[in-house]
């Protein structure tokens, strides 16, 4: 009797509310590690993060194509706010760039955005071009309040 091995491989894709790590920008590698959350789809949802040497690394790998000193350098002295909240009941937000959001729920129809995002700070709604944003933004809106975005 033969007895055949099969090793399967799955792949599990961390949704943000569990994940280790959360992107600040559109760029591959720029990412922060969650070190603690705290009121997780409250009215007082917080995630504190630390930007580490590893995050730096995987940036300079993934965008940059070259892991240097000097790029990691670079990449530890991007000003972030390492800590982003939100009020998941009214929808009121921060970045890790420390501009204030507004999340307003499903976008009308014919909007290019399945959400609508306002930067509250500019009085502008994201677009969702790379350029506003949108994309990171609301991964990070998502990650304090799952249960507003399906």
């Amino acid at each position: 009797m033969r007895y055949v091995l099969l090793a399967i491989s799955v792949v599990v894709l961390a949704s943000p509310a569990s994940a280790r790590t959360l992107g600040y920008g559109s760029k591959a590698g720029m990412e922060v590690t969650i070190v603690k959350k705290s009121g997780i789809n409250t009215s007082h949802a917080s995630i504190q993060t630390k930007h580490t040497r590893q995050n730096a690394i995987g940036y300079c790998r993934d965008y940059v194509g070259k892991v240097t000193e000097d790029c990691i350098a670079k990449e530890m002295n991007t000003p972030l706010h390492l800590e982003i909240t939100a009020d998941c009941k009214s929808g009121k937000f921060t970045t890790f760039y420390g501009a204030n959001m507004l999340f307003q729920g499903r976008s009308p129809d014919g909007s290019s955005t399945d959400y609508q995002i306002t930067d509250t700070d500019e009085n502008v709604v994201l677009d969702g071009s790379g350029a506003s944003g949108y994309d990171y933004t609301l991964e990070q809106f998502k990650a304090l309040c799952p249960k507003r975005v399906r």
